[in-house]
């Protein structure tokens, strides 16, 4: 992580002063900056099909340490005629090797139809995937963490329906079976023995509430999309725990000029039952708390807020800076000021194409440095 660092100041530093070499002669200047935009777009073109763009897979986080692979992305729209209001449809296929010797095959499916009427999202997923268990509750019991592995599948289906001016509904299903493996002998994994310690089977139903007024489902400057949803495991269903889980997600785009978006995001978990240490609720990670290690803080309850400034810069180059804080609880009694973690940082954006998906860096300051590489925004 310190030669990423250093390389990436490094990089930074050197453009720096290559600008200051250039301010006296802006036309110079100028000219050089269109010919750099003009080769990243090159590239992105170059790569990019007519249906599909194959790109090298490259994410780094501290949970995954550099990973690299291939994907196959699509974006379209499920019926050209509605193209002037039908929503873009995506479909990644990812395959990623990574440092930690995890490797991750997933694809997944975003479809909107029917003039927005209707809207599916499937996901599979398969994984080999060494990590680390830090104990439960709000102050971790191993400040490193205690290395394990699972073999994980996962997949799930969501269809949801418009009823109203930007109200969808729906059923969702989920299933993910792990094996737990490589466990520290006498680590607190072993000791300890959460539910699931040993592996898990889930298999359940749920409901999908969502309010999305969005006027862009990748770079939205206006709008809310707040969703509730609802999950019930049971052994009816063939899982061998059984628990709830609920979780509600408020989303809001303010556009502060013609082209800067303030966007924020509260974020709340609440499991009730017999939920293995896995399926709790957990910040940290990518999404949700960057510079946090994810599930390095996981309970029975979960909250996070997030707020995140989005600037542009030059042509598809832009910068975000973002802060964030949450906890997690046992009881919802438990939750107080004294109790939050912050972060913040702040991060680098390219968009691919038209409709705004980005590549995106991020830099990220919580209770450790952390670099985050990949696609897509966080809120």
């Amino acid at each position: 992580m310190k030669k990423a660092f250093l390389l990436l100041s490094f990089f930074l530093g050197l453009q720096f002063y290559t600008f200051a070499q250039e301010v006296d002669n802006p036309e110079r200047k100028a000219g050089m900056m269109e010919s750099l935009f003009d080769f990243g777009d090159s590239v992105i073109d170059f790569i990019s099909g007519e249906n599909w763009a194959f790109i090298p897979a490259v994410v780094y986080s501290p949970e995954t340490s550099l990973g690299l692979g291939a994907r196959a992305i699509r974006v379209f729209r499920y019926k050209e005629d509605s193209a002037s209001i039908l929503r873009p449809s995506t479909l990644p296929i990812t395959f990623l090797y990574t440092l930690n010797n995890q490797t991750i095959l997933s694809a997944e499916l975003d479809l909107w139809a029917s003039e927005n009427r209707d809207y599916l999202n499937a996901r599979i997923e398969a994984s080999n995937f060494p990590f680390r268990y830090f104990g439960i509750g709000n102050e971790p019991l191993i400040g490193e963490g205690e290395f394990y592995t699972t073999r994980y599948l996962y997949f799930h289906l969501n269809y949801e329906r418009k009823i109203a001016k930007g109200i969808y509904i729906g059923p969702r299903y989920e299933f993910r079976t792990d094996q737990i493996r490589d466990r520290v002998p006498g680590g607190i994994l072993e000791t300890t023995q959460p539910l699931g310690f040993d592996g898990q089977r889930l298999s359940g139903l749920g409901l999908v509430l969502n309010y999305d007024t969005r006027d862009n489902i990748f770079q939205p400057t206006k709008g809310w999309n707040n969703s509730f949803s609802w999950m019930e495991f049971s052994q009816l269903l063939g899982s061998n725990f059984d628990f709830g889980q609920y979780v509600l997600d408020f989303r809001k785009y303010f556009q502060i000029n013609q082209k800067q978006v303030l966007a924020l995001q509260s974020w709340w978990s609440f499991t009730l039952g017999n939920a293995p240490f896995q399926h709790l609720s957990l910040i940290g990670g990518s999404d949700r708390m960057r510079g946090y290690f994810e599930g390095r803080y996981r309970d029975i309850n979960a909250m996070v807020h997030q707020a995140e400034y989005r600037v542009p810069i030059y042509r598809n180059f832009g910068m975000v800076f973002f802060g964030h804080t949450g906890q997690v609880a046992s009881k919802l009694g438990q939750y107080s000021f004294d109790r939050l973690r912050y972060g913040g940082g702040f991060g680098f954006r390219y968009k691919l194409n038209q409709e705004g998906l980005n590549i995106r860096l991020d830099i990220a300051f919580g209770d450790q440095r952390a670099f985050y590489f990949g696609l897509n925004e966080v809120i």
